[in-house]
């Protein structure tokens, strides 16, 4: 779980991070796609703000409903039933749908609570990751935010980013 973080304080604070996750994937020869869920598709937003994008990005799913998650990725019902959207598995499968859908060398996925609310099970903040990619790599990682809404939707698009190009960075062709 993730501990420390910077609060980004707009969407133009993390485009230089999107940039950086381009060129990190332009470099390595990959195509990424995400599926986000509280982040609503701000991190598409922020990767397609880079002029060229088109040559590293393939897209966004932006499954904020369980019908969503199902049609679109296919994230199984019983588990939505079962553990929620806010969970380590969904993220899982999400992030695995998307490398489906999109035909993608890499994804990454975003569900969380952003925020206001919650439960005490499922806190304002918490926020599951996955990265899945084509050749098997695999990363969860999970987060509790402390921010507001808009905060923790900053920062979790920020973690996304940062685990496409931090992998991207270790693939790099030479």
């Amino acid at each position: 779980m993730l501990t420390t973080f910077t609060v980004p304080t707009n969407e133009e604070a993390l485009t230089g991070l999107a940039k950086e996750t381009g060129l990190a994937l332009k470099q390595a020869g990959l195509m990424a796609a995400v599926a986000e869920s509280c982040t609503g598709g701000l991190v598409g937003h922020l990767l397609t703000e880079i002029p060229g994008s088109s040559a590293w990005f393939l897209g966004s799913a932006g499954v904020y409903s369980y019908r969503a998650k199902e049609k679109l990725l296919g994230v199984d019902h019983a588990r939505l039933q079962r553990e929620g959207a806010v969970s380590a598995a969904v993220a899982g499968q999400m992030a695995a749908g998307a490398l489906r859908l999109y035909e993608a060398d890499v994804a990454v996925s975003i569900t969380g609570v952003a925020g206001p609310g919650g439960t005490a099970e499922k806190p304002m903040g918490l926020v599951y990751f996955h990265l899945a990619a084509s050749d098997g790599a695999s990363q969860a990682e999970k987060a509790i935010w402390p921010a507001d809404r808009r905060g923790n939707k900053l920062l979790s698009a920020q973690f996304a980013l940062d685990m496409l190009r931090s992998y991207a960075a270790d693939r790099q062709i030479t």
